[in-house]
C-alpha cells in the first residue's frame, strides 16, 4: 500500500489513451492541466475556478489525473509538488497535449 508521501504513478508505457482523455474532459482538471503547462506547482498553489470547492473534491481531481498518468503527484515537504507528464504525454501520444490545451476555452 502507498504511503501520502509515495503515490503510485502508471509508467510511460502504462499510459492509456482513454484513461488521459476522461482525465482531461473535466474543466476544473483540464484548467488544473493548462496551470501546470508552465512548470510545476505545489498543490496548494493550484487555483481551481469554483474556488469555495471542497478539499476532498480537489484531492480526487488531483487523484484522476495522477492515476492516467497527466500529472506526477510527489511530497515536497510538507505539501504535494505537482508536474505535468508532458514529455511521457507526447511520447505516447504524440500531440495530443497541445491539440487539447491550446483549443479555445469554452
Amino acid at each position: 500500500m502507498a504511503t501520502s508521501a509515495n503515490l503510485p504513478h502508471p509508467t510511460r508505457a502504462d499510459l492509456d489513451l482513454p484513461s488521459v482523455l476522461f482525465a482531461l474532459s473535466d474543466p476544473e482538471r483540464l484548467d488544473i492541466v493548462r496551470q501546470l503547462r508552465s512548470g510545476p506547482l505545489d498543490m496548494a498553489d493550484c487555483s481551481l475556478r469554483v474556488p469555495d470547492m471542497p478539499k476532498s473534491t480537489k484531492s480526487h481531481l488531483m487523484k484522476v489525473l495522477r492515476e492516467a498518468g497527466v500529472i506526477r503527484n510527489e511530497a515536497n515537504g510538507r505539501g504535494r509538488r505537482l508536474t505535468l507528464r508532458s514529455e511521457d504525454l507526447e511520447a505516447r501520444f504524440p500531440g495530443l497535449l497541445p491539440a487539447v490545451l491550446d483549443a479555445p476555452v469554452q
